[in-house]
């Protein structure tokens, strides 16, 4: 049985709007621009907020409106249970049947994989919407208005279900203009050619030579924050790539990159759908589900040998 919560915690949704307006913007003053209020207002609805919880939300030692540290915790939440609100909304007025996904995925893995597949997904379930948001950080579901997540990593989400959508392998890839300066023999020979490295994965170039029994201490190279910039720089000839091969297929086809050196590494995560366990009933989400496991079986039996 699902009990009420006291409305001594359930706050105006007013007053919950100018304690994250405040605290995101630093002041009354643009808080009660953003919101059409008079500072005065700001200040009331804040006080007013106080009382009805009964904790210290106002940091009054100082000249102007600040939040004390527990006032900033909350905030915190509260701008979280905002979001999911207005998405909540957003939902139910684009899809009033309820098929809609908010999706959080990773910028490179989205576009290359999942968004050529969509077509097909949403011939099969017209009625589904799926709205997505690229990010490069940590997906957070208690304080973000995501229902579920592509992300890499080795499966462990504590609260979360998953299922494996693909297993990564990495190949070095350079433009062959760039190859062709030098004689590529072995891992060595990559060792006097710009190395390009990507921000999230620091050690994948250290950990692909010591894979190979290469010593190499001390690696260089300019910095990429996500592997589409980092394919792009390959094809500009700026230096030898260490990327999953999937990204690359088609470059790797039409002659644009080569492979330096034979032989994938296969990497030490995979690519995952992950949401939490309270949304496992959820409709669209249910679809999109079913509809990604028909996908990746179908892909893998493809690979069998016949």
């Amino acid at each position: 049985m699902v009990t009420a919560t006291p409305r001594r915690f359930l706050p105006s949704t007013p007053a919950l709007q100018a304690l994250e307006a405040v605290d995101r913007l630093g002041s009354a003053t643009a808080a009660a621009e953003e919101l059409s209020l008079t500072q005065s207002a700001v200040s009331r609805q804040l006080q007013g907020l106080e009382e009805q919880l009964g904790v210290a939300i106002l940091n009054r030692a100082k000249k102007r409106l600040a939040l004390t540290p527990a006032g900033a915790r909350y905030a915190a939440e509260v701008r979280g249970a905002l979001q999911k609100l207005a998405q909540a909304g957003l939902n139910l007025s684009a899809n009033p049947e309820g098929g809609a996904v908010n999706l959080a995925i990773l910028p490179s893995f989205g576009m290359r994989w999942l968004v050529p597949r969509l077509p097909r997904f949403s011939a099969a379930h017209p009625g589904v919407t799926i709205n997505m948001t690229t990010r490069l950080e940590q997906f957070n579901f208690a304080t973000q208005p995501y229902d579920a997540a592509i992300t890499f990593g080795d499966g462990d989400w504590p609260g979360c279900n998953r299922i494996e959508l693909l297993k990564e392998q990495v190949i070095p890839v350079a433009h062959p203009d760039l190859l062709a300066q030098q004689t590529v023999a072995s891992g060595h020979d990559l060792l006097r050619l710009p190395l390009l490295q990507i921000q999230t994965r620091p050690q994948a170039w250290a950990r692909w030579f010591a894979a190979k029994g290469i010593n190499a201490p001390r690696l260089s190279g300019t910095y990429y924050d996500q592997f589409t910039t980092i394919i792009q720089a390959a094809l500009h000839g700026l230096g030898v790539a260490l990327v999953p091969d999937y990204l690359v297929a088609q470059e790797l086809s039409d002659g644009r990159l080569e492979v330096a050196i034979d032989g994938p590494l296969e990497s030490l995560g995979a690519y995952w759908l992950v949401w939490p366990q309270e949304r496992e009933g959820d409709l669209g989400l249910s679809r999109f589900r079913a509809w990604l496991e028909d996908e990746v079986s179908a892909e893998a039996e493809d690979m069998l040998p016949r």
